[in-house]
């Protein structure tokens, strides 16, 4: 039983270079042709068909019989709209909502607001302009006016991504702030009612999957189309996102969660375990992985996850994700350590010990890095500032983690006076020659003195 949660290889073996190789095809495996063509499906109903077509999905995905929590299997759904409009939850008063939170989360949420809020604040730019013999260039930044935020809901309710994703959103100054969540979320969880009540975002719709984000990309006569769509789901939400790319902008494409742990010797084997199982609890098919010059710590990392996973309420859902990739990848040093980090690009790093922090800022490739033995990545879930929607499935070689800018479109302003305009023409229209473009050119010189 003890084997059968984190496997144990030499990263230069054909066994290591085998688990190597089906974790980075990890998410792609995710998005099968299946999936795709019934998201395909019902994106497609949403777009063309509008309320009915997404009142039957929400009735279909989001409101199967015992899907709120805590239903006995087969009873009735505690909700039942008879319309798109009636999807559209009234977002309560802060003081109203309070009732029934969990004893300190209040307190917590402000402690996490205000972190979150104090960090990407200073992401705010305001553009710039450069002048220069009576050439004016500018760059604006201009906030969205209407994103949409993504919560999930389905293994457990998540107020932390909504702070994740409302409060930069409000930071760089959209206008209207909308947030999805599965119905059963919104009404089984005081803490999230609390949560987007607190943010004060301007609408809450409960409904999830692909065809919320149909809904949400292009528009139906309840449901407002949006500019941005931002936030973490399951595959369903992945494909739909990814089929409506170029009609509405999006963060990103998130895959399952991962964390790649790097630790010498000396790193404590119950804490590491610890912060594996914390991110194994979150789906079957989430990566928990370390990475140690250490044979020994492997090992009795290995016998602290037998030891810690029996006593977490969801130790199904971790036991099932280390089965699948939990994988301690023993290496020649924490050279090789740095270079399997880069192949992978994983979203979360945790560095653990003097001789792995030493790599700290040589990561290129990671969507946050998370440095000491003090500083687990469960602190940038909650409570440290930065936003926790990253970069997933190795592509932290090119993504970046969701923030203020995501929220912001830049465009140029532009003016020549008339002597720069004659100044430049003659180089414009030689340009345009050559690229042959005549009317380009025709159009620079009549610029020209």
């Amino acid at each position: 039983m003890t084997k059968s949660l984190l496997s144990i290889v030499r990263l230069d073996s054909r066994s290591g270079r085998r688990a190597v190789a089906r974790l980075s095809a990890r998410s792609g495996e995710v998005l099968d042709a299946r999936l795709v063509r019934q998201v395909r499906r019902l994106v497609d109903g949403v777009r063309r068909k509008g309320d009915p077509a997404l009142l039957r999905a929400v009735r279909r995905f989001d409101l199967a019989a015992g899907s709120a929590p805590g239903a006995e299997p087969g009873s009735e759904p505690c909700f039942a709209p008879a319309s798109v409009a009636e999807l559209r939850f009234a977002v309560p008063d802060p003081a109203a909502a309070a009732e029934h939170l969990p004893a300190g989360f209040a307190d917590a949420l402000e402690l996490a607001i205000a972190a979150v809020e104090r960090f990407h604040r200073r992401q705010v730019h305001p553009g710039f302009t450069v002048e220069r013999d009576g050439v004016t260039a500018s760059e604006r930044r201009q906030p969205f006016r209407r994103v949409a935020a993504y919560v999930p809901g389905g293994r457990a309710s998540y107020p932390s991504t909504a702070v994740m994703t409302v409060v930069p959103a409000r930071v760089a100054g959209v206008e209207e702030v909308v947030v999805v969540t599965p119905p059963a979320s919104w009404l089984g969880s005081p803490a999230l009612r609390y949560t987007l009540a607190r943010l004060g975002v301007d609408e809450v719709w409960g409904m999830g999957g692909a065809h919320a984000v149909a809904a949400l990309a292009y528009g139906t006569a309840s449901v407002a189309r949006v500019d941005k769509i931002v936030g973490p789901g399951n595959a369903w939400v992945t494909a739909a996102k990814r089929l409506v790319a170029g009609d509405v902008a999006i963060d990103g494409l998130a895959g399952p969660t991962e964390v790649v742990i790097v630790a010498d010797g000396s790193a404590d084997p119950g804490l590491v375990a610890a912060d594996l199982l914390a991110q194994a609890e979150h789906d079957p098919r989430a990566a928990a992985l370390l990475v140690t010059p250490d044979p020994r710590l492997a090992k009795a990392v290995r016998e602290a996850l037998a030891e810690q996973v029996d006593a977490l309420a969801t130790a199904a859902t971790a036991r099932a994700a280390l089965a699948s990739f939990g994988t301690a990848f023993v290496v020649a040093g924490m050279e090789r350590a740095l270079e399997l980090v880069e192949a992978l690009a994983p979203e979360h790093l945790q560095l653990v010990g003097a001789e792995a922090e030493a790599l700290a800022d040589r990561v290129r490739a990671a969507g946050a890095v998370f440095v000491g033995a003090a500083t687990p990545e469960v602190f940038g879930d909650y409570v440290a500032g930065p936003s926790h929607v990253l970069p997933t499935g190795g592509s932290a070689r090119f993504a970046s983690a969701l923030g203020v800018e995501d929220f912001v479109r830049r465009s140029h302003l532009v003016r020549f006076s008339a002597a720069a305009a004659a100044a430049h023409a003659a180089a414009a229209a030689t340009l345009a020659d050559a690229e042959g473009l005549p009317g380009h050119a025709a159009a620079a010189r009549r610029r020209s003195p």
